[in-house]
């Protein structure tokens, strides 16, 4: 016993778990080309086999996961900011908005040299969530995620398809939109491509996120994270471990019948399936997610899982310029803005691409903390949010 609980700051779990997250959503970009798709013609057999083996099982074990962690993470980081400014006797609400302006221009930053629009515009524009709930109950906080997990608004289409067939779901024009950027991706020239995705990207960005239910998930994420932060869930105590044991459990559970319902619902027609398919589609997911966090957290109490990924402490330590330099390296490697060489890279010469980024990064990270005790961009966000006030 002394080997699973000796000391362990609850912050280590949570930079090693952000770490985490952040490897997941590299591979997967890496493996789209950073939303560019194009891939070698007329490869061997085998090596189709291998690729096609490769992309199922790095998106069925991250696709829709990564982000949902990063999510719960950006809720319960919400709660350690929000506490620690109300033990001094201050509301952290209004200095989070400016906070949340702050991510939006990192957003546009990291959108520059990402084609599909940037997730961090989604996060600037839900975090509004965390400030109106931020002195709600736990009970109340709890119920309210529950409620946007549900998708709400995809049941709400659902029901007025039922009653009226000849119900259309709101046509954004995303498709399209899509089309012109990857046409400023393929002309390669770099002002028009950074412009595009800047503005025509990021739209699109937010309007997908409409109509695939990230909306009301990434708010119910959340308020999830705000949730788990309020409970300590997240300290390293032999009380905690029944509760991600349950976690486990349970999602383990009901993964395997919401993603068999999903499925068969997909078989139903286009309504349907953008309506009751994406909340089934969403469900599963969080059930999977739930079973990557909830095994990570416990792994990670025992000392030698925990020193094999130590890396991810550090690395999740910088997730934002992690994240950030992840965009441009992908950009330069793959579109031909940069060396072009996504026509010459399979999903397996492009998973070897993302390991290779990542140990580069690790290196970069593990190098700037024994310097600093924040990563640079993490710095600047911080002494940005914290500009003019007397902390």
């Amino acid at each position: 016993m002394e080997e699973l609980f000796d000391k362990n700051p609850r912050i280590e779990v949570v930079d090693a778990l952000r770490g985490f997250a952040v490897l997941a959503i590299l591979l997967v970009h890496s493996l789209e080309h950073f939303i560019y798709p194009v891939y070698p013609q007329n490869t061997l057999e085998w090596m189709h086999i291998l690729d096609q083996g490769i992309f199922h099982t790095v998106f069925s074990l991250f696709a829709g996961k990564a982000y949902a962690i990063f999510a719960l993470l950006f809720g319960f980081t919400f709660y350690i900011q929000a506490n620690n400014q109300k033990k001094a006797g201050k509301d952290f609400g209004y200095r989070f908005l400016w906070r949340l302006l702050l991510l939006a221009g990192f957003a546009t930053i990291n959108a520059a040299f990402f084609p599909a629009g940037d997730v961090l515009l989604l996060f600037a524009v839900v975090g509004l969530v965390l400030f109106l709930t931020r002195n709600w109950s736990e009970k109340a906080i709890l119920i309210t995620a529950v409620l946007f997990l549900l998708q709400p608004v995809e049941w709400c289409h659902y029901v007025a398809y039922l009653l009226n067939p000849a119900y259309q779901l709101p046509d954004f024009q995303v498709v399209e939109m899509y089309e012109d950027v990857a046409a400023c991706t393929e002309d390669g020239n770099i002002g028009d491509f950074i412009l595009c995705n800047v503005t025509m990207g990021q739209q699109a960005s937010l309007l997908w996120a409409v109509n695939a239910g990230r909306f009301s998930q990434t708010a119910g994420l959340f308020l999830l994270g705000f949730y788990i932060g309020k409970k300590q869930f997240f300290v390293s105590s032999e009380k905690n471990l029944p509760f991600w044991t349950k976690v486990l459990a349970i999602s383990a559970i009901l993964f395997a019948p919401l993603y068999t319902l999903k499925e068969v619902i997909m078989d139903g027609d286009t309504i349907i399936r953008q309506t009751a398919g994406t909340a089934f589609d969403m469900w599963q997911k969080l059930a999977f997610t739930g079973v990557l966090v909830a095994s990570f957290i416990l792994l990670y109490q025992n000392r030698r899982f925990r020193s094999t990924v130590d890396c991810l402490h550090y690395y999740g330590r910088m997730s934002l310029t992690n994240y950030l330099s992840q965009s441009v390296i992908g950009a330069f490697i793959y579109f031909p803005v940069g060396l072009g060489l996504a026509s010459l890279c399979g999903y397996t010469t492009s998973l070897l691409v993302g390991i290779v980024i990542f140990l580069m990064q690790i290196i970069f990270s593990d190098w700037w903390l024994w310097k600093h005790r924040q990563g640079p961009l993490e710095r600047l966000w911080h002494k940005w949010t914290w500009w003019g006030a007397n902390k």
